[in-house]
């Protein structure tokens, strides 16, 4: 069994509130404590709400109401809540929201001003007749202007629903004109790697074409009301809507790639109760830290990320190239702010080693306690990447779930050493296994990720499905009664996890199931590949691998450097991963949320025409697959 990258000090296990947590619960260790909080789901879910202080107008009876199916079980009905309440407790001096710009610029919020900024918007939306259930739609840069929007909305009860300003018209027009937006908040312009783009014509078209908008305030519009320029109001309270546990707080897309983006609702308890959950017990948040997530407002991380004001820390907002003007701004940045936990993606950290960047010798980095990863599974070579390049004794917690859930299915833990490759657990309250493709659990070996039991932050729907119909079919198809999360994973002996990709992407040459991180795995730790994607291909009966891969600036794929990525493949994970193909690209597709567009690609290679190109970021990278099929033929 291999040695964990890194064990946490016991008095920092006794400290964390995790520890704190489980004695209180009369467990004696974290398995036992998950077990618990399966076992007895709705005390579990009680205890995390009164460990949490949950501001309510109204309790609930019972935390938990059982009714014969997974969607149908009902969280603590009868309870009146707020969310933006519970985000804004903290009403004092101290900083809410940091905002670093690209040039070094910067503002900061205390939590007062927040909740004062916040008081105004809200009037000033109930001004414009905006009410419970209505939608706000939010097309914005992720800066002061985004958190006080949502927390305004929230406040009157109205449902929030936001994308980046690098969105289309067309992208912006497959999520927005689907809800029914009656107010639009949007930007002029937003930065990026050192260049202003103006966006004001597009906020305007996606106006025009949405009927149901009645207004559109611009980011210069909340500025005046926030700085009390536009209007005096003697009332600076918040006038919090108290709404039901079940009712609808945000609207989040699916990528899109395959058609419209659906439109999942997640409730406002449930959001509020699963974040609270995953910040204060497996993060280990405290009003003490400052929380940064390098994310877009159209990236649910955005919405986790915010929701970190429930446990009073404060929040660093960034929006721009996290490499502009240099690799490590954002190192810059965590010595700046004095970040204690860091959340990126799996290709930030990829990115950043390739950049050589070696963090640990160029900045102090002293008040990082934690990094979080999540967007794409963290190789094993991520973690020994950051294991070297940055302090010893971080925690680096790779976690799992998605916009499905607006959470996590397993993630990390202050309790648990750290194991290469694997997230460290399941998360508390989540009936998470790993079923055969028979629905049998698997102990060991790969398989479709699964979640047998509800949770609180389960969809409470789709937008415009009145039946259920989309849902159920989205999620419980598969395993009837049983939610597939659509990931290829499997546990490990030390009780973690491993994901390996997408099972709708899985590679099966020869009837044998591979997940396509298994190969990125071995393939991005060779210097000279930046990054990689790999498809199946229909051939002959069966089905072959063909990879594609991005290489620094002025290489060139030849025989020499095709027999070292296949020998690092056969030797370290098995002659069935072994492309039959290599070719070079320039660029790979990505969704908006930074995801490989794997399934596009293989629509190109396979000549059929890919979904709906609005969702990609990059759509023009698709030709040079076009040209590729060729090669593959």
């Amino acid at each position: 069994m291999a040695a964990p990258l890194m064990t946490p000090a016991p008095e920092a296990v006794a400290r964390s509130q995790m520890a704190a947590f489980m004695r209180q619960a009369g467990c004696s260790d974290y398995d036992a404590l998950h077990a618990w909080s399966i076992r007895e789901r709705g005390a579990f879910w009680r205890h995390v709400w009164d460990y949490c202080g949950v501001v309510a107008s109204a309790p609930a009876t019972d935390a938990l109401v059982e009714a014969g199916d997974f969607h149908s079980a009902q969280w603590f009905p009868g309870a009146r809540l707020n969310f933006a309440e519970n985000l804004l407790r903290r009403r004092d001096g101290s900083t809410a929201l940091v905002v670093a710009c690209e040039d070094g610029a910067r503002r900061t919020l205390s939590h007062a001003e927040l909740y004062r900024a916040t008081a105004r918007l809200a009037a000033e939306l109930r001004e414009r007749g905006v009410g419970p259930g209505d939608r706000v739609a939010a097309w914005l840069p992720n800066g002061a202007a985004a958190v006080i929007g949502m927390l305004a909305t929230a406040s009157v009860g109205a449902v929030w629903s936001s994308c980046s300003p690098d969105f289309g018209v067309a992208g912006a027009l497959d999520r927005f004109g689907q809800i029914e937006p009656k107010i639009l908040i949007a930007c002029r312009q937003y930065d990026y790697g050192g260049k202003t783009f103006d966006v004001s014509a597009k906020a305007e078209s996606v106006r025009a074409s949405v009927g149901s908008i009645e207004a559109l305030l611009w980011t210069g519009d909340i500025e005046r009301l926030v700085a009390g320029r536009e209007a005096e109001r003697e009332e600076e309270a918040v006038d919090f809507e108290q709404r039901a546990f079940d009712d609808p707080l945000y609207i989040l897309y699916s990528s899109g790639t395959t058609g419209k983006p659906k439109c999942i609702v997640h409730g406002i308890g449930g959001t509020l109760l699963q974040h609270l959950k995953e910040h204060r017990l497996h993060v280990d948040l405290t009003p003490a830290d400052t929380l940064f997530y390098f994310t877009t407002c159209g990236w649910m991380m955005w919405n986790w990320l915010v929701s970190g004001l429930a446990s009073g820390c404060t929040l660093v907002l960034y929006d721009g190239s996290p490499f502009h003007p240099k690799p490590a701004a954002l190192m810059d940045l965590i010595d700046a702010e004095r970040i204690t936990v860091f959340g990126t993606s799996a290709k930030y950290l990829s990115a950043l080693g390739k950049a050589r960047v070696v963090p640990r010798e160029s900045h102090d980095l002293s008040s990082l306690r934690t990094i979080l990863s999540t967007g794409s599974p963290l190789t094993h070579e991520n973690f020994r990447e950051v294991y070297r390049n940055f302090p010893g004794g971080i925690a680096l917690a790779s976690i799992s779930g998605g916009t499905d859930i607006v959470s996590c299915f397993a993630l990390g833990n202050p309790m648990l050493p750290v194991h290469e490759g694997e997230l460290q657990c399941k998360g508390l309250g989540m009936a998470v296994d790993v079923f055969d493709e028979g629905g049998a659990p698997l102990a060991r070996g790969k398989g479709e990720l699964v979640c047998t039991k509800s949770f609180p932050s389960r969809p409470i729907g789709f937008w415009n499905d009145p039946d259920g119909a989309k849902y159920r079919a989205a999620y419980f198809e598969k395993f009837p009664g049983v939610w597939a999360h659509g990931d290829f994973a499997e546990f490990t002996e030390h009780g973690g996890m491993i994901v390996h990709g997408r099972s709708d992407a899985v590679l099966n040459p020869g009837g044998v199931r591979i997940g396509t991180a298994e190969i990125y795995r071995q393939v991005e730790s060779i210097d000279a590949v930046v990054e990689a994607l790999c498809v199946a291909q229909d051939w002959r009966d069966d089905v072959r691998i063909v990879l594609f891969v991005v290489l620094r600036e002025g290489l060139e794929l030849d025989a020499d450097l095709v027999s070292e990525i296949r020998t690092r493949i056969r030797n370290n994970a098995s002659p069935r991963h072994v492309p039959a193909i290599i070719e070079q690209v320039s660029d790979i597709p990505r969704t908006m949320s930074g995801k490989i567009a794997e399934l596009a690609v293989r629509d190109v290679i396979h000549g059929r025409a890919p979904g709906n190109t609005t969702a990609l970021a990059n759509p023009e990278a698709l030709a040079q697959f076009e040209t590729a099929r060729s090669a593959t033929e």
